[in-house]
């Protein structure tokens, strides 16, 4: 019990630093350009009540979702510029011979406690052991399904740089992650890192690990140019006019990596719908979109498969250009491609009914 308060009163002694300078900065916390509207107190209550009690069924997929394993010796053969999505919003980048990872997390839970809360769907492709080294480490915000704490402390040995938003470095250093290899940006700041240039962008969510460190720290999205390719990583975001700003300052983007997940109309201020996922990537002047913050995590009332669909579906009617490829697979990004519709086949094959015992082999004339 002791463990349990300790980790949820994070905030009695915050290891982040102020940032009064930050023009996000406001009273000791950050803030949206457009203020959060107060939940309320019945609010939350009603929303936790649903979320631990009265959720629909489909929430998780009946049997463990198939991933492509992957391994070490098939990530030093890729070309330059592969993406590889390894679960959420955990995207192994190669890009100039060195790789990169966006919000690592590889635990079994989301959740401040391995023991509670919402549970992978499927094991990443690609062990924390078998990883190579990283250049970089891209981190959106701190909460639980984007920053893992055991993750990062096992990457920390062979990652050469974290990069990160307002305070999030401060609790890797809290942690004991080398204070050398922290950079912390505020939104329009960036760093050239081998010919690349990564720059924090405006999103539109909040912060906090505990009961007591709400908003201490800043949230971003994230811009990545390497000489002709442009990447757009969200990171967790509602839908802003952001997206236009950041699409006419560092667009067009050949791919956008956007959260299409974990979404409700009981918060519809920090994650976005469908349909607002595709009115970004327009927003953005975006060539290919690929859904993320989807498929492993249980944190919404949806069906896992549905933000799949939807965005499937709204993605052909605006003809958009959409690419989902499975865990552990290989895009191209020079050339993406649209890739199979896996959780279809995947949904197919687990409600299939079995075979009786006697049939199942005796398959031979």
């Amino acid at each position: 019990m002791k463990t349990v308060i300790a980790q949820l009163s994070t905030g009695f002694r915050s290891p982040v630093a102020s940032y009064p300078a930050s023009p996000q900065h406001h009273h000791g916390q950050f803030r949206n350009p457009a203020p959060r509207p107060a939940d309320g107190l019945g609010k939350m209550l009603r929303i936790m009540w649903n979320v631990f009690f009265n959720k629909p069924a489909g929430t998780v997929p009946a049997t463990p979702l198939p991933v492509q394993s992957l391994s070490r010796a098939q990530l030093d053969a890729a070309p330059d510029r592969s993406l590889f999505r390894l679960g959420h919003s955990t995207l192994l980048l190669k890009l100039r011979g060195g790789y990169w990872l966006t919000d690592p997390v590889f635990a079994d839970r989301a959740s401040p406690f391995q023991w509670m809360g919402p549970k992978r769907f499927h094991a990443p492709p690609i062990s924390l052991e078998e990883l190579p080294p990283m250049r970089g480490v891209i981190l959106s915000h701190d909460h639980y399904d984007h920053l893992d704490r055991a993750t990062v402390l096992r990457l920390a040995a062979t990652t050469e740089v974290f990069l990160t938003p307002l305070g999030v470095g401060d609790r890797l250093i809290d942690w004991g992650v080398d204070a050398a290899k922290v950079r912390q940006f505020d939104w329009w700041q960036g760093i050239d890192v081998d010919g690349l240039r990564l720059t924090a962008t405006p999103a539109q969510h909040f912060s906090g690990r505990g009961l007591f460190d709400g908003n201490r720290t800043l949230w971003a999205s994230w811009v990545i140019v390497d000489d002709d390719l442009r990447l757009f990583f969200s990171g967790d975001t509602g839908y802003f006019d952001g997206f236009k700003t950041i699409g006419e300052r560092l667009g067009p983007f050949d791919v956008t990596l956007l959260e299409t997940g974990a979404y409700d109309s009981q918060w519809p201020y920090v994650h976005m719908q469908p349909v607002q996922t595709v009115q970004a990537h327009q927003d953005l002047r975006g060539r290919w979109l690929m859904p993320i913050h989807n498929g492993t995590f249980d944190l919404a009332m949806h069906r896992w498969q549905e933000p799949f669909e939807q965005v499937t579906a709204l993605a052909a009617e605006r003809g958009i250009t959409l690419s989902t490829p499975r865990m552990g697979e290989r895009l191209d990004l020079n050339a993406p491609r649209t890739g199979e519709r896996w959780w279809r086949t995947f949904e197919r094959e687990a409600t299939a009914p079995a075979l009786p015992a006697t049939a199942r082999y005796s398959l031979r004339p």
